[in-house]
């Protein structure tokens, strides 16, 4: 008997990746500064795509796949575990992570529309009230740190590459929702995936001239291996299921929870301190959340 999760109901599935990339926010901060951020990708990546793949073979899933499947895979891999992610960490270098959390929220509209173009998936009207009110409760929690951005001569860089992270990301979510509907399985096609991002990290790394360094410190070191196990295999493997099983609409608004708990975390570990105005993006952002989790779910096109 195969396990995985596909065992695991969907609001356990959507908690998961909540609590998982909540955390990673900070955890990135550790990947900065040494190493380039693309060679970071590339480690995270790397690593995650060996374990996922020891992981398939040790539980009886097969790695093999066509020709036709790897090109997508490839695509998924470029997309969602690539580019993306090295847009993530070289936003970060330019502007605060909350004013990238911001930015990134807005893949509560990306990816339905995205899955309407490539599929015909209707949008409706409760996802779209939802994705505003979750925007913009995400934005009043910012709102100290998107107000300190605007004299920085880095803030066009930096949300320039926070746009084009979520805009690869979207992308990436179709592709992912494709490979669902030819019958490929979460588990060995985010192994390959993971695979190919790192591919497409290095090649980036390489393209940039950055240099392979490797931090040796305990920070980086700890943080690389809770990145590629936890905010990677685990995290991913809960993703692209619920994906796959409630659709993209309510599946997209982990990119609303997840910047509401890093904040609460931020609390314990950075010393954050609330105001009324946080308090009410909070108040917005859940209700965002219950307003688009509260539709009806479509039904998975695919077995994961």
């Amino acid at each position: 008997m195969t396990t995985g999760p596909r065992a695991i109901g969907a609001p356990a599935l959507f908690a998961a990746c909540t609590l998982i990339w909540g955390s990673t926010w900070l955890a990135i901060k550790f990947q900065l500064g040494t190493v380039a951020p693309g060679v970071s990708v590339a480690y995270r990546f790397a690593l995650a795509a060996a374990l996922l793949a020891a992981w398939c073979l040790a539980t009886g899933r097969s790695l093999a796949f066509p020709r036709r499947t790897h090109a997508w895979l490839a695509a998924q891999g470029l997309t969602m575990f690539g580019l993306n992610y090295v847009a993530v960490y070289e936003a970060e270098r330019h502007v605060a992570s909350g004013l990238v959390a911001v930015v990134f929220s807005t893949i509560v509209f990306m990816t339905p529309f995205g899955a309407r173009l490539a599929f015909g998936m209707p949008v409706t009207a409760r996802t779209l009230v939802g994705a505003v009110l979750g925007v913009t409760g995400v934005a009043l929690l910012f709102l100290p740190e998107v107000d300190l951005s605007r004299g920085d001569p880095a803030l066009a860089i930096g949300v320039a590459w926070a746009f084009a992270a979520t805009t690869i990301a979207a992308v990436g979510n179709v592709v992912s929702m494709r490979l669902q509907r030819d019958g490929v399985e979460v588990l060995p096609g985010a192994a390959w995936g993971m695979a190919y991002g790192a591919l497409v990290a290095a090649a980036a790394a390489v393209l940039r001239g950055d240099a392979w360094a490797f931090d040796a410190r305990l920070p980086y070191v700890a943080s690389l291996v809770y990145l590629a196990v936890v905010g990677s295999v685990a995290a991913f493997a809960a993703y692209l299921t619920l994906l796959a099983r409630v659709g993209p609409g309510p599946t997209s608004f982990i990119g609303i929870a997840t910047p509401v708990l890093a904040m609460l975390l931020s609390t314990f570990f950075e010393s954050y301190r609330w105001t009324w105005i946080a308090v009410a993006g909070v108040a917005l952002a859940v209700a965002g959340n219950a307003i688009a989790l509260a539709a009806r779910r479509p039904r998975a096109a695919t077995r994961t």
